[in-house]
């Protein structure tokens, strides 16, 4: 059956030019207008073209998952970094506190070595005041003695120099055996001079008649003799 033409109406079209329509779409060519013009007309009909539009479309999304995955990536990346710049960070902190630990525990010790000395220092210096009478003299006498480990109380010193000297520190026996043989008793606890030799306390002065020395001269050779010289109660 023939085709005719209505005037004012568009021409239907033919196998062909569907053909050539599905060629375009394919060809991805978006919004392509082309005349179809057939063999017995003379009338150019228009025909625009719509199927470009559903290939834009498969490339937009191709390239909208492309970007999609580049972002992926970059923040897979920027997590990673960030993991490793607050792990790094953390180790910087923590070793800044041990050090800083390290360093307070260290100042510390310092500062306790230094205090324990000065105290150590003064302890030293400052040696004890003893009055200038026989109170004094025994006590003197009797620290002495404990730090040199020689045994003696109070009242046994006390007890032996009254009963040698009265407390009087420049006694001397000139009478006995010993003054006979040239060597008398000398001082608050009537030592002889060979006994306080060879009983001299170093620290003490080498004096028969200082207190402090013969004193402690004469208790060491009573605890050398006796066991101490609380255990002296007549001449030794």
């Amino acid at each position: 059956m023939s085709e005719t033409n209505t005037p004012g109406h568009s021409r239907r079209l033919t196998k062909a030019h569907k053909l050539s329509v599905a060629g375009v779409a394919t060809l991805g060519t978006a919004a392509l207008a082309f005349s179809l013009v057939p063999a017995n007309a003379a009338e150019t009909q228009t025909v625009v073209a719509a199927a470009p539009v559903a290939w834009s479309k498969v490339v937009d999304g191709a390239q909208t998952q492309a970007v999609q995955q580049h972002l992926t990536v970059q923040q897979v990346v920027a997590d990673q970094q960030a993991k490793v710049a607050k792990a790094a960070k953390a180790a910087k902190d923590a070793k800044a506190a041990k050090d800083a630990a390290a360093k307070a525990k260290a100042e510390a010790d310092a500062k306790k070595d230094r205090e324990q000395k000065a105290a150590a220092s003064r302890s030293a210096n400052r040696a004890p005041v003893f009055a200038n009478n026989l109170d004094g003299w025994i006590k003197e006498a009797l620290f002495i003695m404990k730090k040199e480990g020689i045994p003696g109380s109070y009242a046994g010193i006390h007890k032996n120099i009254m009963r040698e000297s009265s407390g009087n520190p420049m006694a001397i026996n000139n009478w006995d055996i010993n003054a006979q043989n040239g060597i008398p008793s000398k001082g608050l606890l009537q030592v002889i001079a060979p006994t306080f030799k060879a009983y001299h306390v170093k620290g003490t002065k080498f004096d028969q008649y200082d207190p402090v020395a013969n004193i402690v001269a004469a208790c060491n050779y009573a605890a050398d003799r006796y066991g101490s010289m609380d255990n002296v109660n007549s001449a030794y």
